[in-house]
């Protein structure tokens, strides 16, 4: 080491602002109340070969699968390319392909480099744009049983002003697209200068420590092995998709190193509940990091002694060109939950409870009937978090792998012709135990035009599970009032897509987080 702690620690943290300062850019330059108010969107810079250098504190499951697509896009126009081909200085790569490290197609990530007059690293910025095209408003159709239902699919690419005038002329909202792309750029823009700065600064120390951290924090765990199986409720909305697929992991600690292997799992299904691969990994890696030391960095380093085996068609790792769009929402949270449900078998009495385990994903937009411009509206609703060790879940929270806001009601109800009838926590909704779970939400939207809903929610049949006794949480749940009479309700799948009237009410009820220990 050419550093002492103290110029580690000063050098960890000037990394991170950098990544911080992308990500506050990226926020109030946007112009989708998703990226603005909700806060759907990631930042991090990475090293030359493209590790991950530092990370802004956003999304999970953003944050764990970018460096996937950073990698793709060094693939495909980084220094080993031919010189025509590489990237050169103020261009940028733009990719959501889920097959080449994405997420799912409204994940759109954008990689820059940054020369000085060498390259010192890389910068990318990913964000969740409310439509890209598909089948239906939101780019995420509960029906779709390929990937083409869901929008444009982009491999790297420049983007140029070809590549640019392509995106959106596949969006239903082009202008908010023109934004949100701008904002990026803008971020992008900000991260290349700063990380300019770090032309001579030992960047493998920072990789290195963060290596060194892991393995020591693994040391102080158990070695063997620990299983660990939940279920996934469905994998669409028709009948025959009403079936419940199991993800299964088992968990292996031993040497400086931990490994999670999901070959018990199900295979990929004939809907969009399917996860690629970097998905897996993010999710594996949060649980890992949520459980051990706080204060790990947050660098590709940490990672080094993680292995994740996904087999290749199974619902954790998909093949091409099977739908994604609920395998990133959706899937991420119980991968997230059975990697937590193994390392409560080793570490027992540390870890939560189930929390809600569901984005519960809400899209809707509007008819376009030509005189009419067309509007796209997203937003994952938070739930119960699951009873802790020392004290209750906290309820009406995100939890896990999304790591938003909600839209505030005012800025909600002047971006969209929708109206929030009604808000409040579902009181009891959380298992009882020695630390009852958070208690989910209840909101009532109204919709004061016809436009076409989809949800994508999970945990409507199975339940959060409780820990050490507890009892599990509530299963959440979807209505429909038509005309909002609530004589007319209609209760509806765990994922539809489907046309409403105006002033119909679509009511959603979130899962409860489960107890935590048993309370005599």
């Amino acid at each position: 080491m050419s550093l002492d702690p103290a110029s580690l620690q000063v050098l960890l943290s000037r990394l991170a602002g950098v990544a911080e300062e992308m990500s506050a850019v990226l926020r109030r330059s946007a112009f989708s109340p998703n990226i603005k108010e909700r806060a759907d969107c990631s930042a991090a810079v990475f090293t030359v070969a493209g590790e991950l250098l530092a990370q802004a504190e956003n999304i999970p499951v953003h944050l764990g699968s970018m460096p996937a697509s950073v990698l793709e896009a060094i693939a495909r126009f980084g220094p080993s390319r031919p010189e025509l081909e590489r990237v050169m200085a103020g261009e940028h790569i733009i990719v959501n392909d889920p097959y080449a490290g994405g997420t799912h197609l409204n994940d759109i990530t954008l990689v820059t480099p940054c020369f000085a007059p060498d390259l010192v690293g890389w910068v990318a910025t990913r964000a969740h744009h409310a439509d890209v095209g598909g089948s239906a408003p939101g780019s995420m159709p509960a029906d779709a049983t390929e990937l083409f239902a869901e929008g444009l699919r982009i491999p790297p690419l420049k983007l140029t002003t070809e590549v640019r005038a392509l995106v959106l002329a596949n969006s239903r909202t082009p202008d908010e697209r023109a934004g949100d792309l701008d904002a990026q750029v803008g971020a992008n823009e900000v991260g290349v200068a700063r990380l300019s700065g770090f032309v001579d600064a030992p960047l493998h120390e920072v990789l290195d420590y963060g290596e060194r951290r892991m393995k020591a924090a693994l040391a102080k765990l158990p070695e063997g092995s620990w299983r660990f199986t939940d279920v996934i409720d469905s994998f669409g909305p028709a009948v025959d998709q009403q079936v419940e697929t199991a993800i299964t992991v088992e968990m292996t600690i031993g040497a400086g190193e931990i490994g999670f292997d999901f070959s018990g799992s199900g295979p990929q299904r004939h809907g969009n509940v399917n996860a690629v691969e970097s998905v897996t990994v993010s999710s594996v890696a949060y649980a890992l990091r949520s459980v051990l030391d706080p204060t790990l960095p947050s660098n590709g380093g940490t990672l080094r002694p993680l292995t994740v085996v996904a087999p290749l068609g199974t619902i954790v790792n998909a093949r091409p060109p099977a739908a994604v769009g609920a395998g990133n929402v959706e899937v991420s949270q119980r991968v997230a939950d059975v990697c937590f449900g193994a390392l409560a078998c080793a570490l027992p009495g540390l870890i939560s409870a189930a929390s809600q385990g569901t984005m519960n994903n809400v899209l809707i937009g509007g008819i376009s009937t030509g005189d009419s411009v067309p509007w796209v509206y997203y937003e994952t609703l938070g739930g119960g978090q699951g009873g802790r060790p020392l004290r209750r879940g906290m309820s009406g929270v995100h939890t896990h792998m999304t790591n938003t806001r909600n839209t505030p009601v005012e800025a909600l109800e002047r971006a969209f012709p929708l109206r929030v009838k009604r808000m409040r926590l579902r009181t009891g909704s959380g298992g009882a135990g020695l630390h009852p779970g958070g208690d989910g939400i209840e909101r009532d939207l109204e919709v004061l035009e016809a436009v076409v809903l989809s949800l994508i929610t999970e945990r409507r049949v199975s339940q959060p599970w409780g820990m050490f006794g507890g009892e599990p949480g509530a299963k959440g749940e979807n209505w429909l009032l038509p005309g909002g009479q609530e004589s007319l309700a209609v209760q509806l799948p765990d994922k539809v897509t489907m046309s409403l009237a105006a002033g119909d009410v679509v009511r959603i009820g979130t899962p409860g987080g489960g107890g935590w220990g048993f309370n005599p």
